[in-house]
């Protein structure tokens, strides 16, 4: 048989099964967009606006640490990049999905010398990875 009619069926197998594959990346950008379901080695992109001029930072509370990793520590940038001083941002946070389960990822926006009054802004997110 000669390699190029065993290349064709080799193409369209590993073809067809990139087709099937889930997307790597998961982006959420709300709470009303949870809870989230994942494969074990997708990425989850978490994305949430920030303003850390004001003193109020997120801080993770919960990780879902036994189904996800942190891959990356929290990134902020200003996409409006107005040049105004104290305008806000996005702050940026990628996990990974390591094994199955189920777990919570919760965030709390708060000035951290204030640990005593109530989170300005809470995110909580049930997440499931197969």
């Amino acid at each position: 048989m000669s390699p190029i009619r065993l290349l064709l069926p080799l193409s369209l197998a590993l073809l067809a099964a990139c087709a099937s594959s889930p997307k790597q990346n998961v982006t959420v950008e709300a709470q009303d967009e949870c809870p989230v379901t994942l494969t074990a080695g997708q990425n989850l992109i978490l994305t949430l606006p920030s303003n850390p001029t004001t003193g109020y930072r997120w801080a993770i509370q919960d990780s879902a640490g036994g189904v996800l990793h942190a891959i990356s520590p929290e990134v902020y940038t200003n996409p409006q990049n107005t040049g105004l001083v104290g305008s806000g941002g996005q702050s940026t946070w990628r996990f990974q999905a390591f094994a199955a389960g189920s777990g919570r990822l919760r965030l709390t926006s708060q000035q951290p010398w204030e640990p005593e009054v109530e989170p300005a802004q809470t995110f909580d997110c049930a997440i499931t990875v197969n």
